[in-house]
């Protein structure tokens, strides 16, 4: 029996491997797989190439569990190590610069997998003891014994082993007790192991048999060896991947389409990226795509190998350039990472862009699950902004499909205001704008559809790309002021009219929580509506943006603010004009009257003062302006109070107003209850 010491204390190197190796103990038996695959592939190298002569036999790696015993044994017919080789590979892991190794990897423990051979010790984090029974596969090679209880002393011992290979005994320590059960070991395979490429065995399989599940003979292989990915595209149908992308998400629908990546210079790179159907919710669909090396899972954590919008992708990706040690900080540095997602990016836009030019109509029709994704990127990803402009697509309310630079071919006439500027319509809820739509189609415009989660983002990166472009939604304003063709508008009230008008309304106007309404008088023509509800394009989009952007909390906090436009032309709200005009005259006249002689004194007193500095005028002169303001204010007050109690009983007032807001989904509980009986009763009339 050989003893000895590793060349590290107690106190460096098995804490560090203990604690900070990786961030998840589950990660050992991966390790432990990888190992005899890499070793039984290995010996089919040799003999392929002719170095070995004898019977490769079945080279199938097998997981076993012993809950009894507390072990877990993995157990290949590999290539096997002599006692010289496990001395090599496994006694002096760090045979020379040990504080070095441990200085340099102290702040970052995950780099130190692959250097050294530590990926074996990742079997320490979860066992008492650890055990090594192999033989080589070299002529008269003897089988030894290895063991090590994680203190920097081993044993090396004669073995009894008929044939060549490893066994690899996992004695587990009691914390981590959960890895002997059976239920355990098969989901850690299942999320690991699925796709290496030699065959993985655990147990056997079951059969249903008097009234029981009972082992059968045949090998439980966990495994497939080869995995669709690694397959010629040209070998494949669309049920092929179709069924492929089943196995890796049962619960989910069938993908829209997919690109089989294949590519070995200036990188090694192999995958298939599925197209789901997403429509919303960007979390929902994240962290679909699962990373492999070499057939070993690594992560489905793969920011930082794909754009970040690609993470809506769902699929594979192997590359042998990508080590298992894959840590943020090396994502963000290496520059084979960067190639990696520049390639992937550029695979998907053409892909994207073949399926647009063979088939635009099969194109449009999934628009709707494509656009969320495309979007996602243009906003994310300048580079791929330049590649998609030309086939991403506008869709109007008709449902018609437009590339940009079709729809702005399409609108140059119609929508350009007088400024030159190229007006884009939009609506976000075709339903609850419809009236809006309707009228701007009155006026010959197309009205594009943006109901999609991304789509205000996206209207602020249209403002940027698009030359001399605005893009206004349909219910900004009335449609006369959507697009200014002319710098003139018309006027049919005179101030003193105009005013009465809005006070009318004004006055009956509902209190709002986080909501501010304005009054202002429009002649529209009598064919549209005679009281209209606009939102301020601007401060609508800043309140959406808010959702998206940090710092812009400030307008999310801001209460909304709306435009009740009256309709001059209307004969309904001239009725109420008139009917104002002759039911308020003999109570208004008075005040009017009085109203007009202090403004008109207001005026003296401040054109007296103007002409002087303020400490020329006098403590009477100020009392007096002070005084006069007062009166005015007072008759102001009067006048208000009697065109209030007069709008208060008008039915007809109340009931334009109801009709905006119940356009536009802002009536509600009581308000909406009395508007119906309100409605009633004039039905009755």
């Amino acid at each position: 029996m050989q003893k000895g010491n590793i060349g590290v204390t107690t106190e460096n190197i098995f804490p560090v491997i203990k604690k900070f190796l990786y961030s998840d103990h589950e990660i050992f038996l991966r390790e432990m797989i990888s190992n005899a695959v890499d070793a039984t592939q290995k010996m089919k190298t040799l003999s392929e190439r002719g170095d070995f002569k004898g019977e490769l036999g079945d080279l199938t790696v097998r997981v076993s569990v012993d809950k009894e015993a507390k072990t877990i044994t993995i157990s290949d017919r590999g290539i096997g190590m002599t006692e010289e080789e496990i001395d090599k590979y496994i006694n002096q892991i760090a045979f020379s610069g040990v504080n070095d190794f441990l200085e340099k990897y102290k702040d970052n423990a995950n780099n130190i997998i692959g250097h050294f051979g530590l990926g074996f010790y990742s079997s320490f984090m979860v066992s008492d003891k650890v055990e090594i029974i192999t033989r080589s596969y070299k002529d008269g090679a003897k089988a030894v014994k290895w063991s090590c209880d994680g203190s920097p002393s081993y044993e090396i011992d004669g073995a009894e082993r008929d044939s060549r290979g490893s066994d690899i005994v996992l004695h587990v320590s009691d914390d981590c007790s959960e890895y002997l059960e059976k239920a355990t070991i098969e989901g850690l395979l299942n999320k690991y192991c699925k796709f290496m490429p030699v065959p993985v065995a655990f147990g056997k399989k079951t059969e249903w048999k008097d009234g029981k599940q009972v082992d059968t003979d045949e090998d439980n292989v966990i495994n497939n060896v080869e995995p669709l990915w690694t397959k010629t595209p040209s070998t494949l149908n669309d049920e092929d991947y179709k069924s492929f992308y089943r196995t890796l998400y049962p619960m989910h629908d069938e993908p829209m389409f997919w690109i089989h990546l294949n590519v070995d210079y200036p990188f090694n790179l192999t995958g298939i990226l599925y197209f789901p159907r997403i429509k919303s919710n960007l979390d929902l669909q994240r962290n679909k795509i699962q990373l492999y090396c070499n057939q070993v899972f690594v992560t489905d954590q793969v920011e930082g190998i794909v754009p970040e919008f690609l993470t809506l992708l769902h699929g594979v990706i192997d590359s042998p350039d990508i080590p298992l040690n894959v840590s943020r900080s090396y994502l963000q540095s290496d520059r084979d990472v960067k190639k990696i997602s520049t390639y992937i990016t550029k695979k998907v836009s053409d892909r994207l862009q073949s399926l647009f030019k063979e088939d635009r109509k099969g194109f449009e029709e999934k628009w709707d699950d494509l656009k969320l994704f495309i979007n996602y990127g243009m906003l994310s990803d300048e580079s791929f902004y330049d590649r998609a402009k030309d086939y991403a697509l506008f869709k109007d309310v008709d449902g018609k499909y437009f590339t940009y630079d079709e729809y702005r071919t399409l609108i140059k006439e119609q929508q350009t205001d007088k400024d030159g500027q190229l007006v884009y319509l939009y609506t976000t809820d075709s339903e609850e704008q419809y009236s809006y739509i309707e009228a701007a189609k009155v006026k010959g415009y197309s009205i594009l559809q943006f109901d999609g989660q991304l789509d205000t983002p996206t209207v602020s990166m249209f403002e940027q790309k698009f030359e001399k472009s605005h893009f206004t939604r349909v219910d900004a304003d009335i449609i006369d002021r959507l697009i200014h063709k002319e710098d003139d508008t018309k006027e049919t009230l005179d101030n003193d009219k105009k005013d009465n008008l809005m006070t009318v309304f004004k006055t009956q106007l509902p209190k709002l929580e986080k909501a501010e309404i304005y009054v202002d008088v429009e002649a529209m023509g009598e064919s549209q509506q005679p009281v209209v509800i606009t939102q301020s394009e601007y401060m609508r989009r800043m309140k959406d943006m808010s959702k998206y952007q940090q710092g812009m909390g400030f307008y999310a906090q801001m209460p909304d603010s709306y435009s009740l436009v009256l309709n001059s032309d209307h004969p309904l709200v001239k009725k109420v004009l008139a009917d104002c005009e002759e039911k308020t005259a003999e109570a208004l006249k008075p005040i009017v009257s009085e109203i007009r002689g202090q403004e008109a004194r207001l005026a003296a007193l401040n054109q007296v003062q103007d002409k002087k500095k303020p400490e020329e005028i006098t403590e009477e002169e100020k009392k007096d302006l002070s005084n006069t303001q007062k009166a005015l204010q007072d008759e102001k007050d009067k006048k208000l109070d009697v065109i209030s109690k007069y709008a208060k009983g008008n039915s007809i007032v109340h009931q334009l107003i109801d009709l905006a807001l119940l356009q536009n989904g802002m009536l509600k509980g009581a308000a909406l209850d009395a508007f119906l009986k309100r409605s009633v009763e004039l039905i009755e009339k």
